[in-house]
């Protein structure tokens, strides 16, 4: 992956920018900002948004912001983050994409911005002298086209012509069935410097999987940030749709995106998982017990939408329960197989419809929670865990009240950005309610 930037004005004159993209992820986890001029960015430096932007749900309303950013609606500076400069790799001319970070005008974070909320969760981390590692694996799906959002999905065709017509899991054909697009999704991905590592095809028709170098938290969220979008963008070159919905398709699994977490002692180098002898310590049970405990109450930062409700379903390759073990699959926490230094908590709840910065966050801030509380996992799952009671909130209404319950989060993620990531999810889950589906009106219409 190809360095950052060391010099902001170098970079955009070595790639003859002529626009700069300005963006900051909403709670939802889409790009919002504003498209600048080369010199205007140069020279004004920063950006300013009404500070209602970060409230938006994934349907365009807000809940009533006064509560949260005031009555008059006021604006927050939003500064460059320069280490993510990056080139625009489909653009028709020379555009560059940069990262802000939301401020208040006395130079403090904004305490809505998923950005904060996840250097918040860091600086925790660092105040004990730790330094986080993840690394995400992200599933996908690619889609036909169809622009009646009351069809079902089906697989694209692929150069045979003909859509998949059975589960391909790990089919090196498969893959090779849309080489065009991997081809192009590859370069764009290492002009973009997104440092993917590998490609594989996952169990449902179409369905993808890209996994990432394991790295800093804030970089990977980053990363995958940049990459949702980097992946549309391609899939729509191509004359197909790429989406990142939890359960897309009604007889197919869901995507997830597993986190990958392990700790590093900063003055060491060493990962607090594994003891001089390469046993496990303390450290790691505790974290672990920690996702025990905390996963279940954070669910709305792990789970945000109703539709991610479906994926996790029993038996369908996705977690119901907290339960872990070592290289088991169907707990919702997996220690892979690994040597002491690279031993590793994987967390396997996650849709991949997060917001990235929130989903990492959201395990970071549960493990952090089981260190300092020094809490003890339950003994590890050696079996398959499909049959374990169901942990895991099983809709939304039950997720936000949990989280709204758990007065605990309130001091690792603050309480004005609980009060108003639970206000959007509310609107969105009151917003889905009022919608009658095609189930109701095909069962109910002529025959209750």
């Amino acid at each position: 992956m190809n360095a950052p930037p060391t010099d902001i004005h170098s970079f955009l004159s070595e790639h003859r920018i002529h626009e700069v993209e300005c963006v900051i992820p909403d709670m939802t986890g889409i790009a919002r900002g504003k498209i600048l001029p080369k010199d205007l960015f140069l020279s004004s430096g920063h950006m300013r948004l009404p500070k209602s932007v970060l409230l938006n749900t994934v349907n365009g309303q807000q809940p009533d912001n006064a509560e949260f950013v005031g009555d008059t609606d006021p604006d927050m500076v939003c500064v460059p983050d320069l280490s993510t400069a990056r080139m625009v790799p489909w653009a028709a001319e020379q555009v560059a994409v940069i990262i802000h970070d939301c401020e208040e005008f006395d130079g403090s974070p904004v305490a809505l911005s998923p950005r904060s909320v996840l250097r918040r969760v860091l600086a925790l981390y660092d105040a004990q002298g730790w330094q986080p590692v993840v690394a995400p694996e992200m599933e996908f799906y690619l889609v036909a086209r169809q622009q009646n959002p009351h069809e079902p999905l089906q697989p694209p065709l692929g150069r045979t012509g003909k859509p998949e017509a059975g589960r391909q899991s790990y089919s090196i054909d498969a893959v090779n069935d849309f080489d065009p697009f991997f081809l192009e999704l590859s370069r764009f991905c290492e002009v973009h410097r997104l440092g993917v590592e590998t490609l594989i095809h996952e169990a449902g028709a179409g369905q993808m999987e890209i996994n990432f170098t394991h790295g800093d938290a804030m970089d990977l969220a980053d990363r995958v940030f940049l990459f949702k979008r980097t992946v549309r963008e391609t899939a729509l070159r191509h004359g197909i749709f790429a989406t990142f919905m939890a359960k897309p398709m009604e007889a197919e699994p869901g995507s997830a995106m597993h986190i990958h977490q392990s700790i590093l002692d900063r003055a060491t180098g060493r990962n607090i998982f594994s003891d001089e002898d390469g046993a496990v310590t303390p450290h790691f049970r505790h974290f672990i017990a920690g996702l025990q405990r905390y996963v279940p109450q954070v669910m709305p930062m792990l789970a945000p939408y109703v539709n991610s409700y479906r994926r996790l379903s029993r038996y369908m390759s996705a977690p119901i329960n907290v339960q872990w073990g070592y290289d088991n699959r169907t707990c919702g926490i997996r220690v892979p197989e690994s040597d002491a230094a690279n031993r590793r908590v994987e967390n396997r709840v996650p849709g991949v419809d997060v917001n990235p910065y929130l989903a990492m966050a959201a395990t970071l801030g549960a493990g952090y929670l089981g260190l300092m509380e020094k809490r003890q996992p339950s003994e590890p799952m050696k079996s398959s865990a499909w049959d374990s009671d169901q942990d895991l909130p099983s809709h939304m209404e039950d997720s936000i009240r949990r989280m709204r319950e758990c007065d605990t989060l309130r001091d690792v993620f603050g309480g004005a950005f609980i009060d108003a990531f639970l206000a959007v999810k509310e609107l969105e889950y009151a917003t889905y309610n009022r919608v009658i589906s095609s189930w109701e009106r095909e069962h109910l219409l002529l025959l209750v």
